[in-house]
């Protein structure tokens, strides 16, 4: 894939080549990326953040990447403060942006609206997240997790098994991940859900027919003792048509340290896009593993930043000139997680 200059809508749009590229990028910005180091690569750049659905570490890492990079990065949120309030329309919205920006990413609660908002565009569209549809930079920063957690290159993932737990229907990062996943050979996919919320056909049927292995279940812990990865979603209660369905599937397959130390692998890890849900109720994922070793919630959080630097750069053809404006930092940094 040619990066300069395009839209990031759909993992569908991407190779393992691409994602080698991606991640080699991704890792030699890392110093970058923990402020260990300064470039001013895109010194005068704007993004336009638009994030008309509620999120924390998406707009945030957006915005932190795009600085880190020297970039100048401007905010919305929610539909209620811009003038979509007012009847305006997304491709009204992108052409305005596109006179603003110089790239834009965008979360929109509908499926399809990101690609309707790119079709407008006069500056590149990256996909933030399209209601139940897709979240494809979600889904690198989760794989490129999984080869630094897992200490194993891209294409000696394959042949894993992955654990899907939770809401696997309308959570898009499952989407997301799945397709990226499929790229590679012999997958094994357990989907662990309640039977309203499993893994869509046409996803399932997608990845049989490359070659992987997809099981439905509802046995939890015999899906943990054959893991590598375990990818835990929330319960996605916004996309539900009434609060019953949602309170239905919450919370029916909770993880403990107890639960995890007894059924999963010494090498398994934990993921999970975040947020959590650590009510009482629900609690996928619960508080007494906040401090697991392989709990990589943290860490698989963190790695939104280079590996979103890394598409930035990628796609406004800077990544050559990265450290040619590399400096020293003067103000003071914690010791990373």
């Amino acid at each position: 894939m040619d990066y300069r200059g395009t839209h990031i809508l759909s993992t569908t749009q991407f190779q393992l080549s691409d994602l080698d590229r991606l991640f080699t990028l991704a890792d030699a910005l890392r110093p970058y990326a923990e402020g260990k180091v300064r470039t001013r690569v895109l010194e005068g750049a704007v993004l336009v953040n638009l994030f008309f659905e509620p999120s924390t570490r998406s707009r945030i890492s957006f915005g932190v990447a795009f600085n880190r990079l020297g970039g100048h990065v401007r905010d919305t949120t929610g539909v209620a403060f811009s003038s979509m309030a007012k009847g305006e329309s997304l491709e009204d919205t992108a052409r305005v942006i596109g006179g603003y920006g110089d790239i834009a990413v965008l979360r929109h609660p509908e499926e399809g609206a990101v690609a309707t908002f790119a079709g407008a565009s006069t500056v590149p569209v990256i996909n933030g997240g399209d209601g139940p549809g897709e979240h494809p930079t979600q889904a690198i920063l989760d794989l490129y997790t999984m080869t630094r957690e897992l200490s194993r290159p891209l294409r000696e993932l394959s042949r894993s098994t992955i654990v899907f737990v939770g809401d696997l229907k309308y959570g898009r990062t499952v989407h997301s991940l799945a397709r990226l996943l499929g790229l590679l050979n012999a997958m094994r996919f357990i989907c662990v859900a309640p039977p309203a919320v499993q893994l869509p056909e046409h996803l399932r049927s997608a990845l049989e027919a490359r070659g992987h292995r997809v099981e439905l279940s509802t046995d939890l812990d015999s899906a943990l003792a054959a893991a590598d990865v375990v990818y835990s979603t929330r319960i996605q209660q916004e996309r539900y048509a009434s609060p019953a369905d949602a309170e239905a599937a919450r919370g029916r397959f909770s993880i403990n340290r107890e639960r995890f130390d007894t059924f999963a692998p010494p090498h398994a890890v934990i993921l999970h896009p975040l947020p959590r849900d650590s009510r009482p109720e629900a609690n996928e994922l619960d508080d007494d593993l906040t401090h697991h070793p392989r709990l990589a919630v943290f860490r698989q959080a963190d790695n939104g930043i280079p590996t979103r630097m890394a598409l930035f750069a990628l796609v406004l053809g800077v990544e050559d000139d990265i450290d040619a404006t590399r400096s020293p930092v003067k103000w003071h940094r914690n010791p990373q997680r």
